[in-house]
């Protein structure tokens, strides 16, 4: 198994360039299934779970073409089978997502439970409450899903969602848009990438309005189309580059960020004593200025703080002076790190669904698991502040969501090496 083996490292330094969004290309490709014409989808990012997809589009009898560096034509002329594969759906969360654009597209669809990060339940029973509204018959068992479209194809219907997921809302966006009349998917998330998949779908002729607000309103046509599209830039990665430059007290200018994606992050950063300034070039992150100071955060869906940076900016805090409480509403098992970071001298104490971390401790190296994909980026960004070495295991988590990870840390000056056991 391949290990990171991370050093204490000088303050991170330069620019770096921000990859597509895992979060917004994985359904992407998946809405590709939706049309018999090419879609061609740029700024992919080379990632694990972007190769799983493309065998499962494949496997469904998708055709996929990779035209240049980070650019993908997916042609979905002649879908083969409408049961995506198990050994592969058991890899990726977001696998799922083909569930609802084969319902649409082919009146049946089946797919298995699927796999991913063991960060907590994740239900899907909001994805299948809106397949049923729209007239489908759901049948659930205990390693799978099948659905059944009425014999006159899906129909439009008024769907509120109990929490706003985010893999809900584009599965039932993606069903809606072939649907008959219209769709209101109510309490819907407004995450970029839910906006992403609608400027996608509306490029295909798809006709969807207010996407980006909590309420979604789909009419349905009779086919799509294919299509052009640049994918947005990973909030996600941008967020752990910028907690980057603030955890070793360096300058780094983030290059193919979105601001507003970012928005709670920033905020963070700045009450910390973190200097993040909009320029020309991109976002610069000064950390270099003064001695920085505690916060407390909160996890929301989007527009609030994003659960996917709780980990890595818990490995910042535990770095500056006063004392701070994290509290993660979103999902129940996304503390995992805390031991891990204790394991290297952090002082974090959780209680429930709160985490309360004294700050201002000497890291010291240790062996340690990346037990999630977010969790493993919280591991390295302590590894570079930590005496001595941090062997960090597990790291597949880790580059099933960052490109060029490794890569992109070293150009900034990170003390970071894989290994191969």
């Amino acid at each position: 198994m391949a290990k990171f083996l991370v050093q204490k490292s000088e303050p991170l330094n330069g620019e770096v360039y921000i990859s597509g969004a895992k979060n917004a290309v994985l359904p992407l490709m998946a809405a590709a299934l939706l049309s018999g014409e090419t879609c061609r989808i740029e700024d992919v990012p080379d990632l694990r779970d972007v190769e799983v997809m493309k065998e499962i589009l494949t496997s469904l009898g998708g055709n996929i073409r990779e035209s240049e560096d980070s650019v993908l034509e997916i042609t979905c002329d002649s879908i083969t089978t409408n049961e995506a594969d198990y050994e592969l759906v058991r890899k990726m969360r977001a696998s799922f997502l083909v569930l609802g654009p084969l319902l649409a597209r082919t009146g049946r669809a089946k797919v298995h439970m699927p796999g991913g990060c063991t960060i907590g339940a994740r239900p899907i029973d909001l994805h299948l409450k809106g397949f049923e509204a729209l007239g489908a018959e759901v049948i659930q068992k205990d390693n799978y899903v099948e659905a059944l479209a009425p014999a006159g194809g899906l129909r439009g219907a008024s769907v509120y969602l109990d929490f706003p997921s985010v893999g809900a809302t584009e599965n039932i966006m993606m069903a809606a848009g072939l649907a008959k009349g219209t769709t209101y998917i109510e309490n819907a998330a407004e995450e970029p990438e839910i906006v992403d998949l609608a400027n996608f779908m509306n490029k295909m002729g798809a006709r969807i309005k207010g996407a980006g607000t909590d309420t979604i309103k789909i009419e349905g046509v009779e086919s799509l189309k294919g299509c052009f599209h640049t994918v947005i830039p990973d909030r996600i990665e941008a967020g752990t580059f910028m907690l980057a430059g603030a955890i070793t007290r360096g300058q780094v200018l983030i290059k193919n960020i979105v601001s507003d994606h970012v928005k709670p992050i920033t905020a963070k950063l700045r009450e910390c004593g973190v200097t993040v300034e909009m320029g020309d070039e991109g976002m610069y992150v000064v950390a270099d200025q003064g001695p920085l100071s505690s916060t407390d955060i909160k996890t929301l869906p989007y527009p609030g703080f994003p659960t996917d940076i709780q980990s890595p900016f818990m490995a910042f805090l535990t770095t500056v002076e006063g004392s701070s409480t994290v509290i993660e509403t979103v999902f129940e098992n996304r503390f995992m790190h805390v031991a891990e970071l204790n394991r290297m001298g952090a002082n974090i104490q959780t209680e429930g669904n709160k985490a309360y971390i004294q700050g201002g401790k000497t890291l010291e190296g240790a062996q340690v698991i990346a037990t999630d994909l977010r969790a493993g980026a919280a591991l390295v960004l302590a590894g570079l502040v930590a005496n001595g070495t941090t062997e960090i295991s597990e790291i597949y988590h880790i580059e099933r969501g960052y490109e060029k990870f490794m890569k992109k840390f070293k150009a900034l000056g990170a003390n970071i090496l894989r290994i191969d056991d």
